[in-house]
C-alpha cells in the first residue's frame, strides 16, 4: 500500500491547549504514541494563508510570494491569496506527484486551481457565500466533477450552507476527507479546520467557547483516524496535527490611515470617499503593511518613514515598531510590494479606515479586529505546537522549540519524497531510523 500521511492543521491551536486536549481519547492516543514540538516559531506576518503557504513549501514569505491574506486594494476589498499558482516555489504536493504518490486536500489555503497537482482537491472557498448552486465555487476552483458529485455535494447538502461557516463548514470538510480516505486511500491528506481560530476571534484566547471548539478538533481527529482504520491503512499511516499561529487578545482598534490623511498622504472628497493616495496602510491584524503609490520616489519614502517614526514615538497611536521593507526581509524573511511594516503595541489591532475616529471599537465580524487576533511577530504570544505519530516517527520525543519552515521537510522525509528547495530542515530528532 505504501506510505500514508494525514495532516490536520487546527487553525490558531496553541501549546497551552494541549493541557486540555491530552485528556481527550484521540489526542491522548496521538500524544502517547508519538512525539511533539511544543512551540513552533511561525512566519511574519502570522496570518493563515501566508503561513499555510510556508507549511506546504518549507519556505518563508520572501520566497513563497504570499505576504498577506489578501491583496491590497485601497478603497475596496482585495481578493485573497488562495491559488496554488500564486505560490512561487514548489509544494509538498508537487513533490508527491513527482514521486508517483496521490494527494488529497480538503480546505487547505493556497491550493485553489491545483487539480493538475492534487488528485482529490476540495479547495478553500474565500469570499463566496454558498448559495443555491453549491457546486459552482468548487467547480470554478478546480474540484473534479466525479469528486464533486460523489462526495462533495452529498456532504455539503447534509449541512446548512448559511453563514457563519463554522463549525458546519469545518465538519463537512473533515467528512469529505474521511470519505476520500476510505474510498481512495491517498498517500497524502491535508485538511484545515478553522473553528478554534473563529472561536478565539469571537471570544478571546481561553474560555469555554474555545474549549468547545477544541472538542471539535478532537472529534475531527477521531474521524480521520477511524477513516484510516476503515480503509485498512491505519498501521501504515503517519498522523500530524499542527497549527499555523497563535493569537493575542486585543483591547482596541487603531486607524493610522486617519493620521496619514491628516498629513496629506491620503485625500478624500467631502463625503470621505477615497480620491487619491501617496501612502496607505493595509491591515494584517496586529501588524500592517504600508504601500506607496510611487515606491521609487525616495523623497516620498523618506517623508512617510519619518512620519511613521513620529507616530511610533508619540506612543499613543498603537504602533510599536516601524520596519523598512529591507529590515522586514533581513530580520523576518518577509517581502512584498510594500515599503514599510508596522507592528502594533501588542494590545491594538490596526485598522484601515481613513475617516475619524482614530480609535474604533472591536469588530468580531472581521477576524482582524476581534477580541483576539493575529498577524503579529512570531516571537509574541502563545505559539502553535506540532504533534506527530506513526511508523515514521519516534515515540516520546519532546522538542521545546521549532520552526514552521521545518515542517514540510519533516513531512517529506516521512513520506520518502524529496523537497530540496526548502528554507527549513527535517526535524531529525522526531524521525524514526
Amino acid at each position: 500500500m505504501g506510505k500514508h500521511l494525514i495532516v490536520m492543521s487546527v487553525d490558531a491551536m496553541v501549546f497551552e491547549d494541549l493541557a486540555y486536549l491530552k485528556e481527550k481519547p484521540y489526542f491522548r492516543r496521538l500524544m502517547e504514541d508519538g512525539s511533539r514540538v511544543e512551540r513552533v516559531r511561525t512566519i511574519y506576518p502570522s496570518l493563515t494563508h501566508p503561513v499555510h503557504a510556508s507549511i506546504m513549501t518549507g519556505c518563508y514569505p520572501d520566497r513563497t510570494g504570499v505576504c498577506n491574506n489578501a491583496y491590497c486594494y485601497p478603497g475596496g476589498k482585495g481578493a485573497w491569496y488562495n491559488a496554488l499558482d500564486e505560490v512561487r516555489v514548489p509544494t509538498i504536493f508537487h513533490a508527491a506527484k513527482k514521486a508517483g504518490l496521490t494527494s488529497c486536500v480538503c480546505r487547505w489555503p493556497m491550493t485553489s486551481g491545483g487539480s493538475d497537482v492534487i488528485d482529490y482537491l476540495v479547495p478553500e472557498i474565500t469570499d463566496e457565500i454558498l448559495g443555491e448552486d453549491l457546486a459552482a465555487p468548487y467547480r470554478r476552483q478546480g474540484t473534479r466533477e466525479a469528486l464533486l458529485q460523489e462526495i462533495v455535494l452529498p456532504i455539503l447538502k447534509s449541512h446548512s450552507p448559511e453563514e457563519p461557516k463554522h463549525p458546519s463548514y469545518d465538519t463537512s470538510q473533515i467528512e469529505m476527507a474521511a470519505e476520500i480516505i476510505r474510498r481512495y486511500r491517498p498517500n497524502l491528506v491535508f485538511t484545515h479546520p478553522g473553528q478554534v481560530d473563529h472561536a478565539r476571534h469571537q471570544n478571546g484566547l481561553f474560555n469555554d467557547r474555545v474549549n468547545a471548539a477544541l472538542d471539535l478538533a478532537e472529534e475531527y481527529l477521531g474521524m480521520l483516524m477511524r477513516a484510516a482504520e476503515d480503509a485498512g491503512i491505519y498501521e501504515e499511516t503517519d498522523f500530524i496535527v499542527l497549527s499555523d499561529h497563535g493569537q493575542m487578545e486585543i483591547l482596541r482598534k487603531m486607524c493610522p490611515n486617519v493620521l496619514l490623511a491628516d498629513a496629506g498622504f491620503i485625500r478624500t472628497d467631502e463625503a470621505g470617499k477615497l480620491e487619491s493616495w501617496d501612502a496607505v496602510v493595509q491591515s494584517s491584524g496586529i501588524s500592517a503593511q504600508v504601500r506607496l503609490a510611487r515606491p521609487e520616489d525616495e523623497e516620498l519614502k523618506d517623508r512617510v518613514y519619518q512620519y511613521l517614526l513620529h507616530l511610533k514615538e508619540e506612543g499613543i497611536y498603537g504602533i510599536g515598531q516601524v520596519l523598512t521593507a529591507e529590515e522586514a526581509k533581513t530580520e523576518h524573511h518577509l517581502a512584498g510590494d510594500f515599503s514599510f511594516v508596522l507592528e502594533s503595541d501588542g494590545f491594538s489591532s490596526i485598522g484601515e479606515e481613513w475617516v475619524r475616529p482614530i480609535v474604533r471599537p472591536l469588530d468580531v465580524t472581521d477576524y482582524r479586529y476581534g477580541r483576539a487576533t493575529h498577524g503579529h511577530l512570531p516571537c509574541n504570544g502563545p505559539q502553535p505546537p506540532f504533534l506527530c505519530a506513526g511508523p515514521s516517527f519516534k515515540k516520546g520525543v519532546v522538542i521545546k522549540e521549532g520552526k514552521i519552515v521545518d515542517e514540510a521537510p519533516t513531512m517529506a522525509r516521512a513520506l520518502g519524497i524529496e523537497m530540496p528547495w526548502t528554507d527549513g530542515d527535517a526535524m531529525e530528532e522526531l524521525l524514526a531510523e
